[in-house]
């Protein structure tokens, strides 16, 4: 059985995350404290457990933290902060991704002390993501004095262009050691929830989250299309290589999503944005993608909700006459793993990259190569794909293709993923048809989250004066 695409049996999860639960950071910075049941020497194969849980469940914590602002999903509540850009606490998601780095740090150094230098690799590579995370939410955060394990500290916060700089030195670190040839210790298949031991695997993934970074910078005069291209050269081939995890206490946390808003607990709305953008209104085509995404409502058709207008419905929430998360897509029901980056996305990077770099030829292969690969991911039949594919708006041409059509179809491809946000802003947030929120407190979309409330307690001495929410991030300026 696959454990990265189907639930476990209980006696396996149940083995797998207890040894995730109790391989935790430690440091006052953490908030650990002197728990007697967390193992202080934990070995390596068991903190790879952790490691690769723990950036798993990031990605899909740090892609619901974002849902709305990207306008995939949207309150029903009229009003709600997380639609309309008031200031929410994350401070649950911020040190979710402190405590996946510090299990990452122990990972490093128990494996750089012991030649085990594929742990090291994947230890800096997944440090690296979770940092990006971090800073691509908050722009700023602590790095560099973060993991040094004192009885009481308050770490100093990195500068946005360190971080960067920082995260492309742990990736590049962690390529290194993945080719490692004398490593003392293989990878555990059992242990390594991500890619189950495969070493080539990691190391292709390596070179796509290196491609995902050096093309985030494309406002910067140091963007270099051909260094992303380069990059690519070396990751994904096929959608076998995805980096995905599927081991979960329970359910999808997606799917969970979905099943509690049968329950009457609400969540898992679907945007009209996202709707509109697939079921014909907004370009005038109907994507099938969008019956793979959602379900159809009692109306025999697919409505979204408005960010910030909340339930539009006369029954309010109480018939299914609005669009949401379903279990019946192959991204979110009750056994599919998360997705932190696939091939689909990958070929996107690639066509953007190459249309920058005046490779056109290139550049609209892959543009089709993500929608064919989108479909097979979402599990499209052949000859709905191929129809829409032929469709003159979407097969537009080596020479008719421009940045809003990779950017439009990269918005499906990443559905549900924080990409997506780092996306909308370097596009300026300019999808056809993509309306501020009603009611949003903010005069512009939103380009940051606010500062934790517990990093401004525990970390006051050091935490920088809060921007205005739609400040860009480094990165999302010229």
């Amino acid at each position: 059985m696959n454990i990265t695409a189907k639930k476990l049996t209980k006696s396996i999860a149940a083995g797998l995350l207890s040894s995730v639960l109790v391989f935790q950071g430690c440091g006052d910075y953490f908030d650990v404290g002197n728990n007697p049941n967390l193992v202080t020497e934990p070995s390596l194969n068991s903190l790879m457990a952790s490691v690769t849980h723990r950036a798993g469940m990031n990605a899909y914590r740090y892609g619901n933290a974002v849902a709305n602002y990207v306008q995939y999903i949207a309150s029903p509540s009229q009003g709600s902060s997380s639609d309309i850009y008031e200031i929410t606490n994350l401070s649950t998601t911020w040190s979710q991704a402190y405590y996946g780095m510090s299990d990452a740090h122990d990972m490093i150094v128990g494996a750089e002390e012991s030649g085990a230098d594929l742990h090291a690799g994947v230890g800096k590579l997944l440090t690296a993501y979770q940092l990006s995370l971090v800073a691509d939410s908050w722009g700023t955060a602590p790095y560099t004095e973060a993991f040094n394990k004192v009885e009481t500290f308050s770490p100093v916060y990195d500068s946005p262009d360190q971080l960067y700089a920082s995260i492309g030195q742990l990736i590049d670190e962690a390529i290194a050691a993945l080719n490692s040839t004398d490593a003392t210790m293989p990878l555990d298949p059992a242990l390594d929830v991500i890619h189950g031991g495969n070493v080539g695997a990691w190391i292709k993934t390596a070179y796509g989250l290196k491609a995902r970074h050096l093309n985030k910078i494309s406002k910067k005069s140091s963007y270099d299309p051909q260094a992303v291209l380069v990059a690519l050269d070396n990751a994904y081939t096929s959608a076998n290589d995805d980096m995905k995890m599927g081991v979960f206490s329970g359910n999808n946390p997606w799917a969970q999503i979905a099943l509690d808003n049968l329950g009457a607990l609400l969540g898992g709305w679907l945007s009209t944005n996202l709707v509109n953008h697939l079921n014909g209104e907004t370009y005038g085509v109907i994507d099938p993608r969008v019956g793979k995404i959602t379900d159809l409502t009692v109306n025999n058709d697919y409505v979204g909700t408005p960010n910030g207008g909340g339930n539009q419905g006369p029954l309010a929430n109480t018939v299914h006459d609005q669009c949401y998360i379903s279990t019946n897509c192959p991204l979110t029901s009750e056994v599919s793993p998360i997705y932190v980056m696939t091939y689909a996305e990958l070929k996107f990077v690639e066509a953007e990259a190459a249309l920058r770099a005046g490779l056109r030829p290139r550049a609209y292969a892959a543009y089709l190569t993500g929608i064919q690969e989108t479909m097979n991911l979402l599990e499209v039949a052949g000859t709905d794909a191929q129809n829409y594919i032929e469709e003159p708006s979407v097969s537009v041409g080596e020479s008719g293709l421009t940045l809003d059509h990779i950017f439009k179809e990269k918005y499906v491809a990443t559905y549900l993923n924080f990409e997506a946000w780092n996306d909308a802003r370097r596009h300026d947030y300019g999808y056809q048809g993509f309306q501020m929120p009603q009611g949003a407190v903010l005069p512009t979309f939103i380009r940051r989250i606010a500062i934790p409330a517990t990093e401004i307690v525990n970390n006051s001495a050091n935490v920088p004066e809060q921007e205005s929410l739609d400040t860009p991030l480094w990165w999302d300026m010229p």
